[in-house]
């Protein structure tokens, strides 16, 4: 694959972006994920081109494609960068009234404005979401949602990261105990395909040591306690239109070197 590394990577969506549930290591209350994960790849192959690599992450938790369309893609242009990841959707389509087709021709229009830039845009579809049983309701309007992803990288030349392809994310490991966020793990491996995706030469590498890492399933918790612990809090959240995100900015929203956030 003919390319150039990049030079400046801003990352845009919801909570798993943000990467919640995947702790950094000394630093339990700081979340990393995949987008961080997939900057720290970048950032080695800038180096081996004799350049240097920024990163910001304008991800928050709650997050929705109206929010990423009017909010952070603008910031995100306004900071020039060469590659834009956006992964969005999930919150959406779990609204009862949720339109896939509408919410995609939305998704579209930040699309066209990421790519009249001159950016690089890694699109990101939904995950499949058959490995949890409160989410398989949503599954065919998830599926609707991710022909129209395709169509609009088609249409617009952006990459398309395709998370719903990959089986090993119905892998209960690869998911935190709440069942909605990824694992250490998962958010790993979804850096190493999205690296694998761009083409940088030594995502395999990062793929096998996945591959090699074992990792146990997240501790089993007791329907009863899945239930009063995430799944109510979440639906009181829903019924008062308030979001876990409301009220916070994203935790890395000024690029920077890799590593110097902390």
């Amino acid at each position: 694959m003919s390319r150039d590394a990049f030079n400046r990577y801003v990352a845009l969506g919801d909570s798993i972006t943000e990467g919640l549930c995947d702790g950094a290591p000394g630093h339990p209350s700081d979340w990393v994920g995949w987008a961080d994960r997939l900057a720290a790849i970048l950032d080695g192959d800038a180096h081996l081109a004799g350049h240097g690599f920024e990163f910001a992450n304008l991800a928050v938790r709650g997050r929705r494609i109206g929010d990423v369309v009017a909010d952070q893609i603008p910031r995100a242009m306004s900071l020039q960068p060469d590659l834009v990841s956006v992964m969005v959707g999930g919150n959406d389509l779990m609204s009862p009234a949720a339109d896939p087709d509408a919410l995609a021709e939305r998704l579209d229009t930040g699309i066209r404005s990421l790519r009249a830039t001159g950016a690089t845009v890694l699109l990101a579809n939904l995950f499949d979401p058959q490995f949890a049983f409160f989410l398989k309701p949503f599954r065919g309007r998830a599926a609707v949602f991710n022909a129209n992803v395709w169509s609009i990288a088609r249409d617009t030349e952006s990459i398309v990261l395709d998370v719903w392809g990959v089986r090993e994310f119905q892998d209960g490991a690869m998911w935190a105990s709440d069942r909605v966020h990824l694992s250490s793990r998962g958010h790993r491996l979804l850096a190493a395909r999205a690296a694998h995706t761009l083409g940088v030469p030594y995502a395999e590498i990062a793929a096998r040591s996945i591959a090699e890492t074992p990792a146990p399933p997240p501790k089993p918790l007791p329907l009863r306690t899945w239930l009063r612990v995430y799944a109510i809090p979440w639906a009181g959240r829903r019924l008062r239109h308030i979001s876990a995100g409301d009220g916070l900015d994203a935790k890395q929203p000024v690029p920077c070197r890799v590593g110097a956030q902390h």
